[in-house]
């Protein structure tokens, strides 16, 4: 009986210790991680950080080329404003010689006087052709619409025939090169009034 007992203790002590291992085992499974996802993961990830990289590189690059191809059409385009408004002077001069001439004169002229009025004239034409060469225009604002970006007023003249703001008179010229006003024309400004003729016939 007692050699009975001790067979059974060591089967006991046996099963025991094979069932300890397996515990184990499984903890050990579940706390290791596979090397191959861990490293497509982390592929993955430096993909998509070169990806987002690689773009907003690509989008600052556009900026800069937009930005560029703006700057050197700016450029080509107003290289000569300083020279174009210093030649605004000489077109200034010769609109004073044709009108200091008097209209009867200009008509009844003959000889040496008609040719220079002539060339003066054509002078000027050619000027104004070569300005709009260069994208220098002149800015024809009589009867327009008071514009304080392109226009500056001199004076305020009463008319009540053309709503208040209207252009009536221009004392000096103006011009634009491109989309920039070079020299703003100097206008007299109707400041309006209320049209007395018409008053009566709306009353009635």
């Amino acid at each position: 009986m007692p050699q009975d007992d001790q067979r059974q203790t060591t089967v006991e002590a046996g099963a025991g210790a094979a069932q300890d291992p397996a515990p184990a085992g499984q903890g050990g499974e579940s706390a290791s991680v596979d090397p191959v996802a861990e490293a497509l993961a982390l592929l993955t990830a430096e993909r998509d950080e070169l990806k987002d990289r690689t773009l907003r590189t690509l989008a600052e690059m556009e900026n800069l080329r937009r930005r560029t191809e703006r700057e050197v059409a700016d450029a080509r385009a107003y290289a000569v404003t300083n020279f174009a408004r210093d030649v605004l002077n000489v077109a200034d001069n010769i609109r004073r010689a044709l009108d200091s001439v008097p209209a009867d004169a200009k008509a009844t002229a003959d000889g040496a006087l008609k040719g220079l009025i002539d060339g003066i004239e054509l002078t000027e034409r050619d000027l104004g052709k070569t300005l709009e060469r260069h994208g220098v225009k002149i800015v024809e604002p009589q009867g327009q619409k008071f514009d304080p970006n392109r226009h500056q007023a001199m004076f305020e003249v009463p008319n009540a025939e053309v709503p208040a703001g209207t252009v009536v008179q221009v004392v000096q010229a103006g011009y634009v090169i491109g989309e920039r006003v070079l020299r703003p024309a100097l206008v007299g400004v109707a400041k309006g009034g209320p049209k007395a003729a018409a008053n009566p016939a709306d009353a009635a």
